[in-house]
């Protein structure tokens, strides 16, 4: 076979690959859009009492807290448990952890090249709020992003005394392929209340 054949089905074969590797791409971010429009009805229905309001009848997951990042103009409803399948439709609130907004650090997983894709960008000192399942809105401060090794090191839980965040994607975000075992790990406080705030009776 001639060396020109030979780099012909090369970039032929290369091309296909990247190819399907944006195409399995753009399929996950156009679920995991789908995914946010249906869940918007389960999390009206969880604002109004509803306990485990599926956004579809077959659904092994339901929405327990919505996430923005005003700065960002980004919004997501997060989802009860972070496995693989829930994480495809949206973040996924980790089990044993305290459920976000209560007291203790409540983590929050998603995927990096879809809805936690905005932490690569999120600097210190910006904006989140989140609202409760009671429709309560708290907002919190992001702080500086750190990144574990999976195989080394575990998070921090250790119990608090506030409602703290922690959010968990793969990293690093332009990874061309996933299985990678690093971690970027983003905690976010609650924010001062603004003086003055408190009231006189």
């Amino acid at each position: 076979m001639s060396r020109r054949r030979t780099a012909l089905l090369l970039s032929g074969l290369l091309g296909a690959v990247a190819s399907w590797q944006l195409g399995g791409a753009g399929f996950s971010w156009a679920k995991a859009a789908l995914g946010q429009v249906l869940l918007s009805r389960a999390w009206e229905r969880t604002l109004e009492g509803e306990e485990k309001a599926r956004p579809w009848s077959w659904a092994d997951t339901w929405p327990v807290a919505r996430l923005e990042a005003p700065s960002r103009g980004v919004g997501f409803y997060v989802l009860a448990s972070g496995t693989g399948r829930t994480l495809a439709w949206g973040p996924g609130h980790l089990d044993g952890t305290p459920m976000p907004g209560e007291p203790g650090r409540s983590v929050i997983a998603a995927h990096r090249d879809s809805h936690f894709r905005f932490l690569g960008q999120l600097a210190p000192g910006e904006r989140l709020r989140l609202q409760t399942r009671e429709g309560a809105w708290r907002e919190y401060v992001a702080l500086e992003g750190v990144v574990l090794d999976a195989r080394h090191e575990r998070l921090r839980l250790a119990h608090t005394g506030e409602p703290e965040l922690l959010l968990v994607t793969c990293y690093p975000f332009d990874a061309p392929f996933a299985g990678s075992p690093l971690r970027y790990v983003l905690r976010a406080v609650p924010a001062p209340e603004p003086e003055g705030s408190g009231g006189a009776g």
